[in-house]
């Protein structure tokens, strides 16, 4: 088992969020531009419908508009659920905390002196 401190994993798991947050951003604006794409693609569909394309062509092009759409979709689901996954990485840390930053406060003002305390007799089971 590694051996990681309180502050070690805070650090780690904001980071950690920051990173997703960067990421689902990234992902987001890549959606709206797949979408936009799928909109004018469609419009490329009627366009070329008037023109007189063969109807084959023409439905190939209105489907890829349909599929470029559901990429879209699917990538702001993405995003969202990354939301989601910084959203409890964050609580994560702020109940790391309020458990943890506690008890190094509470033992730093203490007046005993813990510095030859057996630490193995503090650690969880």
């Amino acid at each position: 088992m590694v051996d990681i401190k309180n502050k070690q994993l805070q650090e780690a798991v904001t980071t950690l969020g920051k990173n997703v947050t960067r990421s689902a951003d990234a992902i987001r604006s890549a959606a709206v531009g797949i979408h936009q794409e799928a909109q004018d693609t469609a419009r490329v569909a009627e366009q070329i419908s008037g023109l007189g394309v063969d109807p084959a062509s023409v439905a190939e092009t209105r489907d890829l508009a349909k599929l470029m759409d559901g990429v879209s979709e699917a990538s702001a689901a993405y995003a969202a659920a990354a939301d989601t996954t910084t959203r409890a990485a964050t609580a994560a840390v702020d109940q790391a905390r309020a458990s943890h930053d506690g008890i190094h406060e509470a033992v730093g003002r203490s007046p005993v002196d813990v510095s030859g305390l057996n630490r193995q007799w503090v650690t969880p089971e």
